[in-house]
């Protein structure tokens, strides 16, 4: 299978329980529902999902992946509010969103303050629907002040700042990789992991993460405004450092294609049922979008 009909068949996966979330909220506001339905299905890889689902076929075969659904739709929710708040005038101040308006432009900023505050609070109250209290701890620390939320305060005060290609690695991989990194622990704790298994998916994942955000960087200089559904050169607009900035875009390329090919490596605790993983870390790199 290509990574691009694994993600359309997790997606597919994914969005049929997001939409069953979102109906059960009834007694909420409609323009509150109607706010969070807007940019929940607004589109996406929903590689964090997809990263939950696969990490629990790879240790506990395909019985294992419907008990992850409610874990990847609870890092999906947190995902999509970090989107919205991210975009925000007091933020990125960004005007378009996978080619559509932005929350607090196709609304207003304060729907877009209250749908992410929403989306965050009830993506626990989908993890607690596993029953593995591990699961809510890892979605919340990784989601939390020393990870998701943490790295984009680091982000916000190093703008207009050169940072050091360590410091940007520690960014990122607090701002970027600990939802990553969180995806795939949560597939492969409700699968019943066991140690070594579970220490290749982390690592894995952190490589990944690095990867994700090395291509994120390069798109934002090289990448077609109409695929990526954002304008490019904000990073450059921001002041913001990145890796091309920091290495050049060709050594940043150089990096990626590294970076992907040492988290392929990881994965050799595993078999050829790991395959999807080693194909999807080189697909991080060489997207256009």
């Amino acid at each position: 299978m290509d990574i691009e009909t694994f993600l359309t068949r997790t997606a597919d996966q994914v969005e049929s329980a997001l939409a069953g979330i979102l109906e059960s909220w009834t007694d909420a506001p409609e323009v509150l529902v109607d706010a969070t339905g807007y940019s929940l299905f607004a589109g996406g890889k929903r590689l964090r999902p997809a990263l939950v689902l696969e990490a629990a076929r790879v240790v506990g075969g395909e019985k294992a992946v419907a008990d992850a659904i409610p874990a990847a739709c609870a890092l999906e929710m947190i995902h999509t509010y970090s989107l919205i708040h991210d975009d925000l005038p007091s933020m990125d101040n960004d005007d378009l969103r996978r080619g559509k308006p932005t929350l607090h432009k196709a609304y207003d900023e304060a729907t877009a303050i209250l749908v992410g505050d929403a989306l965050l609070t009830m993506a626990f109250d989908v993890a607690a629907t596993t029953n593995n209290v591990d699961i809510v701890r890892e979605i919340a620390q990784a989601a939390g002040a020393s990870g998701m939320v943490g790295g984009q305060l680091i982000d916000l005060a190093s703008e207009g700042k050169k940072l050091s290609l360590n410091e940007l690695k520690h960014l990122h991989r607090s701002k970027t990789g600990a939802l990553i990194v969180a995806s795939l622990r949560c597939g492969a704790i409700l699968s019943g992991a066991d140690e070594s298994q579970l220490a290749s998916l982390t690592e894995y994942g952190r490589q990944i993460g690095l990867a994700f955000q090395i291509a994120d960087d390069i798109l934002d200089v090289t990448g077609d405004e109409s695929k990526i559904g954002k304008p490019i050169g904000s990073d450059e607009g921001n002041a913001k450092s990145t890796y091309p900035s920091i290495l050049g875009l060709k050594e940043a390329q150089i990096m990626s294609i590294e970076v992907a090919h040492d988290a392929m490596d990881i994965l050799d605790v595993f078999g050829r049922e790991a395959d999807t993983l080693r194909h999807l870390a080189l697909y991080i790199v060489e997207r256009n979008r």
